[in-house]
């Protein structure tokens, strides 16, 4: 019968290398830890660059211009057409792919979207509105004109564009397989988009007109004439949890009129500085349909 005849001190087998093994993995760790090359380092430094409180754009004469910064929300709606999807007003956010953000630092391009229940500005909802020519910066925007929609993601020295192509096999929205909305670093016609009214009776009329702050608008791509739309029904699970799909396709109902989908609002930044946004602000008893709804129904009094 074989019997253990060491004692529990006497060391056996490759015990030398197994100890300079040991040294040499907690020698790595610590000179990654001192250059912020640990993961968790990495994927903190990410959230607080997609999270850094940023300012938006003040508007004095009531109307957009170009290099304002803005966030574009989709209002809240009743969705008839689904049981289960998003209340509230969802932002337009920028969203890395949720297993490469936990591996990096920097987002990689082309990089997704997707509308979240946020009111805050932050560094991956606050867009710059460019104009396609450099030399408009600071002028009026208007109805019918091209821009671009740019995002720094809380960075100093990135852009990124909104843009969206024509759908293929390869290439389309994750749930309801439309034409894709991205971000992408490239500037090209892909990144240039148009602002219509909302009612296609005064579209015409409008045309040419500075697009008041904090109205509802219509988003459309120049290269391929598609709306850009927020789907409420459809989730995504990214990076910071429950999401809607945005995509770019043009949601007509019964009298050939924009759904609510495709409506969008550029909100600018309030003037208090107990609200970041225009959102915060009560409505005046004009715009409040409660407060008109009272003053119709006699039994109300």
């Amino acid at each position: 019968m074989a019997r253990n005849l060491c004692g529990p001190r006497v060391r056996m087998g490759n015990w030398n290398e197994d100890v300079y093994l040991e040294e040499e993995l907690m020698k790595d760790f610590l000179e990654k830890r001192d250059k912020g090359q640990l993961l968790i380092q990495r994927n903190r430094r990410l959230k607080e660059y997609l999270l850094r409180p940023m300012q938006l754009s003040v508007s004095e004469d009531g109307y957009v211009h170009n290099g304002d910064k803005v966030m574009l929300v989709n209002l809240d709606y009743p969705e008839i057409e689904a049981d289960l999807f998003l209340r509230g007003d969802l932002s337009l956010c920028l969203t890395p792919d949720e297993v490469r953000a936990h591996l990096s630092d920097e987002f990689e391009v082309p990089c997704g979207l997707s509308a979240a229940p946020t009111k805050i500005p932050v560094g991956r909802n606050t867009f710059i509105i460019l104009s396609a020519d450099r030399e408009a910066i600071g002028q009026v925007l208007r109805y019918g004109q091209n821009f671009r929609l740019g995002i720094t993601g809380g960075f100093e020295d990135k852009m990124l564009y909104l843009s969206s192509d024509h759908r293929t096999l390869l290439r389309s929205s994750k749930r309801s397989w439309l034409q894709e909305a991205y971000l992408t670093d490239e500037v090209s016609y892909l990144n240039c988009w148009q602002a219509a009214f909302p009612d296609p009776q005064l579209r015409l009329e409008y045309e040419g007109f500075p697009i008041p702050a904090n109205a509802k608008i219509l988003i459309n791509h120049c290269y391929t004439n598609r709306g850009l739309a927020a789907h409420r029904h459809l989730f995504l699970s990214t990076y910071f949890g429950k999401e809607a799909e945005v995509a770019a396709h043009t949601h007509l109902d019964s009298h050939r009129v924009e759904k609510p989908r495709n409506h969008w609002v550029l909100v600018m930044g309030s003037p208090r500085k107990d609200s970041p946004t225009m959102l915060d602000l009560p409505k005046p008893p004009v715009e409040d349909t409660h407060i008109l709804e009272q003053a119709a129904d006699p039994r109300a009094q």
